[in-house]
Order: C-alpha cells, then structure tokens, then sequence
C-alpha cells in the first residue's frame, strides 16, 4: 500500500508531513494566484475540467500534495510513479489499465509521475498516445524547466503550472497547523531568533520545514516550561551548518535574475559573484549555460555579433567536461557578456513584428517576391519584377519588401554601440540616407 492509497486518518504513527498534508485543493497553502477559486486554474477544477498538467517549481511547494488533492475532488484512481524507475513496459500497463477502466466504468485515471523531466525520449513516446486519448490524466511534476526536459508532443498536450517557492507567511501558517497538532507553540521550545533562523533555513521549503519541526517537538516534548533552544542548539540538533545553509538555501530564482541583470548591467565583477554562488549552491551549470545564450541574444544582439557563438561554444564545453572545470568555462563567457557593448535591438525588432503581425494577421506577400516554380505561378505574375540585389553596383536596389499595408513599417532600428553602429551606418550608407 503506498501513501496515496492509505486512510486519510492520520494516526499517531504517522509522519508529520502525512498529518498536516491538506487534503482537499483549499487545503493547499502558499498556491492561491495558482490554484485558488480566482485563478482560472482553479475554477476550472472546481467546475470539474481536469487537463492534463505538468506543475514546474522548486522542490517542497506541494506538487504532490496539489496531485493527491486532484484524485480525492475528481474521485479517480489514483498512480503514483517515480519517472526514475518507471520504464516504458509499467507505462504501457499503466495506459492499458486506464483505458479499460475508462471504458468499464466510465473512472478518470489520474497517473502522478515524480521528476518527469528524468523520462527519456522513448518513455514520453509510450506514454502520449495514452494521454492523447484520456485514458490518463496525466499530472507531472519537475524542479527543471520542461520546455527543455519534455518533448513538444507531450508538452503541447498539457499545460503548464508554474509553483512558486512559499513565503515566510506561508510557511507560518505551516507551523501553526503543526502548533495546533502538538498543542505547545513553537515560541514556547524555541527562541524568537531560532524561529526565524528556522524559516529562513526552510527557504520556501514545506517539506525541509515540517521535517525540521517534528524533529524539533519530538525532541523538546519533556523540556521543562520555559526552556527554549536557542539558534546554535536549534542548528546542532538539525545538522544545519550555517555555511551549508548559506551556499544551499539561495533563491532559484532571485540569483539567475541578479546574475542576468548584471551581466546586462555590463558589470563583470557582480556577474561572476552571482555565478560563483550559483555554483557553490548547486545549481545547474547547464541551466546557467543556456540562459547566457538567451542573454547572448536578447541583450547583446548584434552590438557584438561573436557573443552568441561564445556563449554556444560555453553551453558545449559545459556538457562536454561537466564540473568542477565547467566553472572556469562559465566564468570565461560570463565575463566576456558582461564586457560585452549591450543592444536589444533585434529582440526589440521581433516583438514590434509580432506586434504588427497580430494587428494584421495575414497580409498577401507581394507578387514579386512569391516563388515562381510553377508555370501555373509564372501565369499569375509571381516573381515577375523582381530585382536581384546583386547585379547592382551596391548589392542593394530599392523595392518594396513588405507587404502594401505596412510598406513604413520601421521594426529593426540599430543602436550606435559596438558592432551595431557599424550595422547602422552600412543601412544608411546603403539606403543613402543621412546618419541620424
């Protein structure tokens, strides 16, 4: 019998974490703006959609408490499988089972499958046509980004849910339903210093907290009144070393986002800090890796052309020699970015696309840029016009590229940083017309 098949009622040789899970989707804490009855996620649930998800978010923010709360309120069959020992023959069965007991009995099968992001390809495959059909609901759950971890087949089937890390104010609300349980107030074993040295420990983490709490009051539960631990026995008795705590319990998320804003900011000195505690934390080398060719992209374009193949070339000797010599590579390409002249340029010019595209959709492509391959196009008129650059003195002759309607549509406007200033004056040169 595994945990999601037992009784609801906790009983006294229970876990903590079993005692205080929620049992229902109101239950859950720390999710609202996700799954609460104003989201559109959650009233959707409450009116009894059930879309297949893949709930993406650090670890300890209720992903599985958020799929065992889903089977109780649709009144499914519960699975529950871990993607690192599940291989592709127990995903058949699992499909298989589904789609006869959708069938029989008209009964949804919800399939929970832990670290989803470790199937491989093949799983995925096996796994979709099950999907597809409804035999399952398929709810999966990833500390990593599934657009790189999940295949477009099987994403594109399910939506996406994004958890975030719990605040402190939600992780008070954790400590006083494990108040309420043991009858004693956590200010009552420990001081007020190690109460909030605890939750900063938990960093957003139920699990890591609860965990930390019934060790705590199983501990004090024949401490005289009024002896409270202070922070150093509090952190002896859970083996939290404070360096530990401060290389681990960094924010996921506030660390790529300075670490991105100074490389922007052209700041080599803060880029690489953040790089450097990003390592000492645990962090993903290949997570950090791709993200600077993001950067490469969005915030130095073509103000350095070569800043995209470096950032390429780190991502591939990453992989290649992995840590701990990983790191110098890193720190090589996060430095050159940061030192990098900065345009957003080109991401600006795709998003005034974009922009244009939606507010005019479909516009007909001028008759002489269509293909002329067939004689049935020749007839029509296509291509005919048209001008061949290179047999002008310049390489460049004046025509009409984009169509009617939006014939003064400006999108790509270089900047006079870096490369991109040579890019502005050759378009001006070109075009003849004067520098600005």
């Amino acid at each position: 019998m595994d945990l999601f098949s037992a009784s609801s009622a906790a009983s006294s040789s229970s876990p903590l974490s079993e005692i205080l899970r929620p049992k229902n989707l109101d239950e859950i804490i720390g999710q609202e703006k996700t799954l609460g009855p104003k989201s559109k996620l959650g009233q959707m649930l409450r009116k009894g959609y059930l879309p297949s998800l893949i709930i993406w978010g650090p670890p300890g923010t209720g992903k599985t408490t958020f799929a065992l709360a889903l089977s109780q309120h649709f009144s499914a069959h519960f699975v529950n499988i871990n993607a690192v020992d599940s291989g592709a023959k127990v995903l058949r069965e699992i499909g298989e089972a589904g789609r006869d007991r959708r069938l029989q009995f008209q009964q949804k099968t919800i399939l929970f499958v832990d670290e989803i992001h470790r199937f491989n390809k093949a799983q995925q495959d096996v796994l979709l046509p099950f999907v597809e059909k409804g035999d399952v609901v398929l709810v999966g759950a990833t500390t990593e980004n599934p657009s790189y971890e999940l295949n477009r087949a099987l994403l594109s089937r399910c939506r996406v849910v994004i958890f975030e890390r719990l605040s402190e104010q939600d992780l008070s609300k954790i400590v006083n339903r494990a108040e309420s349980y043991y009858k004693k107030t956590l200010a009552s074993i420990l001081t007020k210093e190690a109460v909030d040295n605890l939750l900063e420990y938990s960093d957003g983490d139920a699990r890591r907290l609860i965990n930390s709490l019934e060790i705590l009051y199983t501990f004090t539960k024949d401490a005289e009144d009024g002896e409270r631990l202070d922070v150093n026995e509090m952190r002896e008795l859970l083996q939290q070393n404070p360096l530990g705590y401060d290389k681990s319990s960094e924010m996921h998320y506030d660390l790529i986002s300075a670490f991105i804003k100074s490389v922007r900011g052209s700041d080599p000195d803060a880029a690489v800090y953040y790089l450097a505690r990003m390592l000492d934390g645990g962090e993903d080398p290949i997570f950090i890796a791709r993200r600077l060719i993001i950067l490469a992209s969005e915030d130095i374009g073509n103000a350095d052309p070569r800043a995209i193949s470096v950032a390429v070339s780190g991502l591939q000797a990453v992989e290649a020699i992995g840590l701990p010599e990983g790191a110098i590579t890193l720190s090589q390409v996060t430095t050159y970015l940061a030192s990098c002249p900065k345009s957003n340029a080109s991401y600006m010019a795709l998003n005034k696309a974009r922009e244009l595209v939606e507010k005019t959709r479909t516009l007909p492509v001028p008759l002489h840029l269509r293909s002329a391959k067939t004689a049935l196009a020749k007839d029509l008129g296509y291509g005919r016009d048209y001008k061949y650059p290179h047999s002008y003195p310049t390489g460049w002759v004046e025509q009409d590229y984009l169509p009617e309607e939006v014939q003064d549509a400006q999108l790509y406007e270089p900047t006079t940083r870096g490369f991109e200033k040579n890019i502005r004056d050759y378009l001006s040169w070109m075009k003849g017309t004067p520098k600005s």
